[in-house]
Protein backbone atom coordinates (compact mmCIF):
# COMPACT_ATOMS: atom_id res chain seq x y z
CA UNK A 1 0.00 0.00 0.00
CA UNK A 2 1.34 3.72 -1.30
CA UNK A 3 1.95 5.74 1.95
CA UNK A 4 2.52 9.61 2.28
CA UNK A 5 4.41 11.58 4.91
CA UNK A 6 4.82 15.52 4.88
CA UNK A 7 1.39 16.10 3.81
CA UNK A 8 -0.65 16.45 6.73
CA UNK A 9 -0.18 16.89 10.89
CA UNK A 10 -2.03 16.05 14.42
CA UNK A 11 -1.29 19.15 16.69
CA UNK A 12 1.98 19.62 14.85
CA UNK A 13 3.55 15.92 14.69
CA UNK A 14 4.00 14.77 11.21
CA UNK A 15 1.14 11.66 9.92
CA UNK A 16 1.58 9.41 7.44
CA UNK A 17 -1.55 9.00 4.96
CA UNK A 18 -2.48 5.33 3.31
CA UNK A 19 -3.55 4.94 0.51
CA UNK A 20 -3.36 6.51 -3.08
CA UNK A 21 -3.22 10.04 -3.27
CA UNK A 22 -5.55 11.10 -5.34
CA UNK A 23 -5.69 13.80 -8.22
CA UNK A 24 -8.08 17.00 -9.99
CA UNK A 25 -9.87 14.76 -12.95
CA UNK A 26 -9.62 11.31 -11.71
CA UNK A 27 -11.99 9.00 -11.42
CA UNK A 28 -13.68 8.88 -8.07
CA UNK A 29 -13.11 5.59 -7.24
CA UNK A 30 -15.74 3.21 -5.52
CA UNK A 31 -15.51 2.84 -2.05
CA UNK A 32 -18.21 0.60 0.60
CA UNK A 33 -19.42 1.93 3.58
CA UNK A 34 -22.39 1.81 5.86
CA UNK A 35 -24.84 4.11 6.63
CA UNK A 36 -26.63 4.41 10.23
CA UNK A 37 -28.53 1.50 9.55
CA UNK A 38 -25.82 -0.80 8.30
CA UNK A 39 -27.03 -0.38 4.96
CA UNK A 40 -24.21 -0.68 2.15
CA UNK A 41 -23.49 2.71 0.55
CA UNK A 42 -21.10 3.17 -2.40
CA UNK A 43 -20.86 5.74 -4.63
CA UNK A 44 -22.75 4.46 -7.03
CA UNK A 45 -25.68 5.43 -4.34
CA UNK A 46 -26.14 8.36 -5.17
CA UNK A 47 -24.91 8.41 -8.88
CA UNK A 48 -26.06 11.40 -11.03
CA UNK A 49 -25.55 13.86 -8.14
CA UNK A 50 -22.97 16.24 -7.11
CA UNK A 51 -20.96 14.55 -3.87
CA UNK A 52 -19.64 16.66 -1.50
CA UNK A 53 -17.83 14.05 0.37
CA UNK A 54 -16.24 15.51 3.94
CA UNK A 55 -13.69 12.62 5.64
CA UNK A 56 -13.41 12.95 8.90
CA UNK A 57 -11.53 11.71 12.12
CA UNK A 58 -14.58 11.40 14.51
CA UNK A 59 -18.02 13.49 15.01
CA UNK A 60 -17.24 13.51 19.01
CA UNK A 61 -14.52 16.02 18.54
CA UNK A 62 -15.07 19.64 18.48
CA UNK A 63 -13.60 20.45 15.18
CA UNK A 64 -15.75 17.43 13.10
CA UNK A 65 -18.51 18.14 15.43
CA UNK A 66 -18.53 21.97 13.83
CA UNK A 67 -17.29 21.19 10.63
CA UNK A 68 -20.36 18.86 10.15
CA UNK A 69 -23.07 20.94 11.29
CA UNK A 70 -21.64 23.77 8.74
CA UNK A 71 -21.55 21.65 6.40
CA UNK A 72 -25.12 20.52 7.29
CA UNK A 73 -26.18 24.64 7.59
CA UNK A 74 -24.59 24.99 4.00
CA UNK A 75 -26.84 22.09 2.59
CA UNK A 76 -29.65 24.02 2.85
CA UNK A 77 -28.57 26.18 0.01
CA UNK A 78 -27.79 23.71 -2.11
CA UNK A 79 -30.48 21.86 -4.98
CA UNK A 80 -31.18 18.23 -4.13
CA UNK A 81 -29.03 17.28 -6.81
CA UNK A 82 -26.36 17.94 -4.28
CA UNK A 83 -25.43 14.99 -1.69
CA UNK A 84 -23.04 15.94 1.35
CA UNK A 85 -21.71 12.88 2.58
CA UNK A 86 -19.55 13.06 6.03
CA UNK A 87 -17.37 9.85 6.48
CA UNK A 88 -15.97 8.44 9.16
CA UNK A 89 -14.49 5.75 11.48
CA UNK A 90 -16.85 6.28 14.03
CA UNK A 91 -19.40 3.55 14.66
CA UNK A 92 -22.76 4.02 12.93
CA UNK A 93 -24.40 3.65 16.22
CA UNK A 94 -22.21 6.70 17.12
CA UNK A 95 -23.21 8.59 14.39
CA UNK A 96 -26.76 7.65 14.60
CA UNK A 97 -27.18 9.29 18.42
CA UNK A 98 -24.55 12.14 17.17
CA UNK A 99 -26.96 12.96 14.09
CA UNK A 100 -30.13 13.40 16.26
CA UNK A 101 -28.31 15.12 19.49
CA UNK A 102 -26.64 17.53 16.80
CA UNK A 103 -30.12 17.90 14.77
CA UNK A 104 -28.38 17.06 11.70
CA UNK A 105 -30.80 16.69 8.30
CA UNK A 106 -28.99 17.32 5.25
CA UNK A 107 -25.77 15.54 5.32
CA UNK A 108 -25.42 11.80 5.36
CA UNK A 109 -22.99 10.20 8.38
CA UNK A 110 -21.23 6.93 6.79
CA UNK A 111 -18.57 4.71 8.50
CA UNK A 112 -15.69 3.37 6.92
CA UNK A 113 -15.20 0.76 9.93
CA UNK A 114 -15.60 -1.92 8.55
CA UNK A 115 -12.67 -2.58 5.58
CA UNK A 116 -11.85 1.05 5.32
CA UNK A 117 -11.86 0.67 1.67
CA UNK A 118 -12.50 4.90 1.80
CA UNK A 119 -9.80 5.75 3.63
CA UNK A 120 -7.37 3.48 1.68
CA UNK A 121 -8.99 4.33 -1.45
CA UNK A 122 -9.44 8.21 -1.54
CA UNK A 123 -5.23 7.91 0.70
CA UNK A 124 -6.68 9.96 3.61
CA UNK A 125 -6.44 6.80 6.35
CA UNK A 126 -3.75 8.43 8.88
CA UNK A 127 -1.37 4.97 9.40
CA UNK A 128 -0.32 6.40 13.11
CA UNK A 129 -4.19 6.81 14.28
CA UNK A 130 -6.13 4.74 11.95
CA UNK A 131 -8.65 7.90 11.44
CA UNK A 132 -9.71 9.10 8.72
CA UNK A 133 -7.43 12.42 7.66
CA UNK A 134 -9.67 15.75 7.39
CA UNK A 135 -10.26 15.90 3.23
CA UNK A 136 -13.15 17.09 1.16
CA UNK A 137 -13.46 15.63 -2.31
CA UNK A 138 -15.91 16.79 -4.71
CA UNK A 139 -17.26 14.70 -7.40
CA UNK A 140 -19.12 16.03 -10.19
CA UNK A 141 -22.54 14.00 -11.41
CA UNK A 142 -20.38 11.95 -14.29
CA UNK A 143 -17.84 10.27 -11.05
CA UNK A 144 -14.94 12.57 -11.80
CA UNK A 145 -12.96 14.38 -8.70
CA UNK A 146 -13.55 18.60 -9.43
CA UNK A 147 -12.47 19.58 -6.29
CA UNK A 148 -10.12 18.40 -2.96
CA UNK A 149 -9.03 19.92 0.04
CA UNK A 150 -6.71 18.22 2.15
CA UNK A 151 -6.31 20.08 5.32
CA UNK A 152 -2.87 20.14 6.51
CA UNK A 153 -3.63 20.03 10.03
CA UNK A 154 -5.98 17.32 10.96
CA UNK A 155 -7.49 19.88 14.10
CA UNK A 156 -8.19 22.49 11.57
CA UNK A 157 -11.29 23.59 9.88
CA UNK A 158 -11.59 23.43 6.37
CA UNK A 159 -12.55 26.47 3.87
CA UNK A 160 -16.05 26.16 3.65
CA UNK A 161 -16.63 28.90 1.30
CA UNK A 162 -14.20 26.97 -1.22
CA UNK A 163 -16.32 23.83 -0.72
CA UNK A 164 -19.37 25.25 -1.54
CA UNK A 165 -18.42 27.19 -4.31
CA UNK A 166 -16.60 24.34 -6.39
CA UNK A 167 -19.51 22.55 -6.04
CA UNK A 168 -22.27 25.12 -6.59
CA UNK A 169 -19.66 26.02 -9.77
CA UNK A 170 -20.78 22.24 -11.23
CA UNK A 171 -24.53 23.29 -11.45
Amino acid sequence: MNERSGVITFKGNPMTLLGTELKLGDKAPDFTVVDTTLAPVSLATHAGKIRIISAVPSLDTPVCDTETRRFNQEAAGLPDNVVLLTISLDLPFAQKRWCGAAGIERVITLSDYRDRSFGQNYGVLIKELLLLARCIFVVDAQGVIRYIQQVPEVTSEPDYAAVIAAAKALL
